[in-house]
């Protein structure tokens, strides 16, 4: 210390105090971190794990200039000393300044000094180099528009857990910017991007937020896994720039476990390679640079073949993937060479697995694989779905990594409805908490009908083949269903939808007695709005016999008239439809034998001339076998006059929906 010339000091760091000096030897002024050792080893293990540090050469990272140790006699301690580079200014101090004033940050200004962080952090872990300590603060500005990354730390000096108690109770906001590993001393480079994260959360809301908020709110996102939702709404209602990006890029920064968080160079792709950020640093990187248009567009003007070879080729660069997809989506169905090439399904796994966190290669990946596979399977509905562990993981991983995302969200449910046709994906996907996803983003986006329609095709298809183990998450199917319907009261499509997951939730008793009287007016009112979509009303009068079977107070809301027509006006009228189409006609036959079942609805039956149509179904149906859709998916064998089965491949479902064998005998010898 004895070149030096103590002029004052800063405020303490995390790890120590800062103290101004000056050279005596040139009068240049620098910082010197002084950090109290706990003995002797710990000093050098520190100064080991420092001393490569030294060798750093970047243009926005400040290097020490020394390091060595000290013993301070009068309070006997023994002192690493870590000299830097003195600056007047720091990101720190922008903010604070803007927050003062409640002004935004300049747009240009902040994209430009985060391209010389992101570049210099790219460059420490490309060297793997962790900084550990990164806070505003530490982001100097060498002049207005060059900034430095400094004060890098050691292991031995951040996992000191006593000097950490110590300085977080003197101030709390020092550990505000570290990620939640972090605080149990775990570091690593997913570190370094949360706390990158907060600087620029901190950066864009610091012209409506205060220290304190600022502060509790980044203490938050450690435990809240939604804990961005409202500041991000805020920064949009407020019309921040670059409002949207940091929409799409905070909560991928932010995300509690490290291992689903982004890494500095993806952080690269989606704010500068992929979005429209500028910067004079990233724009020097020649890694970084985008392969010019007339090189991708030649590479990519061949075939398929050609095509595909590219994409293998150039599998690190997100500009390939993206135009090569695209190229593929708008290649005409017979050069895409489908039922489905297994190679073109592989490597659209690999490739979302590659850029998971690059939102559009998502977004065209998973359309060209719903693409592919709805096509072949309207060309041959009997060819096998490819189902591999690997897609399904993939697709899952989409989801969670792009929660906001309604057009992804809305495609993945359609390629998922595809792939759970097979009976082992359909269990995969059970296991893996589809069905509460599902139900949670019918609640979330109610109103989106793309992601409600796909939604609820996605659960009829896990439901309807499968064995279902767990029946608890389906308990709130029927309220959320409910909503949804009521959101969209006049679109056919998506009533059709509805009913054919409600008439499955009957049959599995997942409609409670409580809310019988619910289901079955929604039921009806499917049946007004769309009597032209024979499905939907084939599952309607489906669930209509599930719920009369097993409750008389169902059958009496069906039976029972009222002011616009009752339900047996709605079935004559029904019938009067379809009286030649026989799955229609079985259809309406379970519903009025289970409603023949209580005595006191029979007057009823006879006064709302249900005896005429009995009449006649007998006498054109009574020695007839009729082949006629026992379920959604397969063919299965009804007798009208005799026993009505409607077959399920699922054990408890095919219990559940076979009607006592003399049901039908037993209503025609009540009507006639």
């Amino acid at each position: 210390m004895e070149k030096y010339q103590i002029l004052h000091q800063l405020s303490p760091g995390a790890l120590g105090m800062n103290l101004v000096v000056e050279k005596t030897e040139n009068k240049v002024k620098y910082v010197i971190k002084q950090v109290e050792c706990i003995d002797e080893h710990q000093a050098n293990e520190a100064l080991e794990e420092l001393m490569p540090l030294l060798k750093l050469r970047h243009a926005h990272i400040s290097i020490y200039q020394e390091l060595f140790i000290i013993w301070n006699s009068q309070i006997s301690s023994l002192f690493l000393c870590l000299v830097m580079e003195y600056n007047h200014g720091s990101f720190q101090k922008v903010i604070e300044k803007k927050r003062e004033t409640k002004t935004i940050i300049d747009s240009e200004w902040m994209q430009d000094v985060l391209g010389q962080v992101l570049d210099a952090l790219e460059y420490l872990h490309h060297l793997d180099i962790i900084h550990r300590n990164l806070k505003p603060s530490n982001v100097v500005l060498s002049s207005s528009n060059h900034c430095k990354l400094q004060d890098l730390s050691s292991n031995a000096l951040m996992a000191d857990r006593a000097k950490w108690n110590i300085r977080a109770e003197e101030d709390p906001c020092q550990k505000s910017w570290m990620a939640p590993e972090a605080l149990r001393f775990s570091f690593s480079q997913r570190s370094d991007v949360w706390s990158l994260g907060c600087i620029i959360l901190d950066m864009a809301s610091c012209s409506f937020t205060d220290k304190t908020e600022a502060m509790l709110l980044r203490k938050s996102l450690r435990t809240l896994p939604n804990g961005l939702r409202g500041v991000l709404e805020t920064l949009e209602e407020k019309k921040i720039p670059n409002a949207e990006t940091f929409g799409s890029l905070l909560p991928l920064m932010l995300q509690i476990n490290p291992s689903e968080r982004i890494t500095i160079r993806e952080v690269i792709h989606i704010t500068f390679v992929g979005g429209n950020f500028r910067s004079s640093s990233i724009a020097l990187s020649p890694h970084w640079q985008l392969m010019p248009d007339s090189v991708t567009d030649l590479l990519l003007g061949g075939n398929m073949a050609s095509i595909i070879e590219v994409m293998q080729n150039f599998s690190s660069r997100p500009e390939v993937q993206l135009k090569a997809l695209k190229r593929l989506l708008k290649m005409p169905e017979e050069q895409l060479g489908l039922p489905w090439p297994t190679e073109l399904v592989e490597l659209l796994t690999a490739i979302m697995k590659q850029h998971e966190r690059i939102l559009d290669i998502q977004l065209h990946a998973c359309s060209l694989l719903l693409r592919t596979l709805g096509q072949a399977l309207a060309r041959d509905p009997a060819a096998e779905v490819p189902s591999e562990s690997s897609v399904v993981s993939v697709l899952l991983s989409c989801l969670r990594i792009h929660p906001e995302s309604e057009q992804l969200l809305a495609t993945v449910y359609s390629v998922l409805a595809i792939i759970s046709s097979q009976e082992s994906a359909s269990e995969e996907l059970q296991e893996a908490g589809l069905f509460e996803h599902i139900l949670e983003r019918l609640s979330t986006f109610p109103t989106n009908r793309d992601i409600c329609i796909n939604g609820l095709s996605l659960l009829w298809a896990l439901m309807v083949d499968a064995v279902i183990v767990n029946k608890t998450p389906l308990e709130k199917a029927p309220v959320l269903i409910a909503e949804v319907l009521a959101a969209h009261p006049t679109d056919a499509e998506m009533a059709e939808a509805g009913c054919a997951v409600f008439w499955l939730l009957s049959l599995l008793g997942c409609v409670k007695e409580h809310q019988f009287a619910d289901v079955v007016t929604l039921f009806l009112q499917s049946i007004r709005l769309c009597q032209d979509r024979i499905p939907l009303v084939n599952n309607a009068y489906r669930g209509l016999a599930s719920l009369a079977k097993v409750s008389e107070l169902a059958a009496l809301q069906v039976a029972m008239p009222e002011e616009g027509g009752g339900g047996l006006s709605l079935i004559r009228e029904t019938y009067r439809l379809y009286k030649d189409d026989p799955e229609v006609v079985v259809n309406i036959c379970m519903l009025l034998a289970h409603l023949t079942s209580y005595e006191e609805i029979l007057p009823e039956l006879r006064a709302s001339g249900i005896q005429p149509l009995a009449q006649e179904i007998k006498e054109r149906f009574t020695s007839s076998l009729v082949s006629v859709s026992g379920g959604p998916t397969h063919q299965a064998p009804n007798c009208l006059y005799g026993q009505i089965w409607v077959a399920q491949r699922g054990p408890e479902q095919e219990t559940l929906c076979q009607t006592d064998l003399t049901l039908c005998t037993v209503f025609f010898c009540f009507i006639l």
